[in-house]
C-alpha cells in the first residue's frame, strides 16, 4: 500500500516538474543597462570627472550622472 502511494506521488511530482512548472524566461532585450534593476548601492560614473559614486548620491541630468553640483555646472 505504501509503495503504491509513493509511486503515485512520484508520478505526480514528475508530471509537475516536467510539464506544469513554468521555466524562467531569458530576457534578451537591448535596453539601456542603467534602466534594468538599478539598486541604491550601485555605482555610476560621473560624466565630468569620471569618478564613481553611489547612484543614491548621484545627480541625474540629461540622462547623465554627476557626482556633485560643481560637476553638473561645469558641463
Amino acid at each position: 500500500m505504501i509503495l503504491k502511494l509513493l509511486l503515485v506521488i512520484s508520478v505526480i511530482a514528475i508530471v509537475y516538474f516536467f510539464f506544469i512548472k513554468k521555466k524562467p524566461t531569458i530576457n534578451n532585450s537591448n535596453n539601456n543597462p542603467q534602466k534594468d534593476d538599478i539598486k541604491n548601492n550601485d555605482m555610476v560614473e560621473c560624466h565630468h570627472c569620471k569618478i564613481y559614486c553611489e547612484i543614491s548620491e548621484a545627480i541625474l541630468s540629461d540622462a547623465k550622472y554627476y557626482c556633485s553640483n560643481e560637476c553638473l555646472e561645469k558641463n
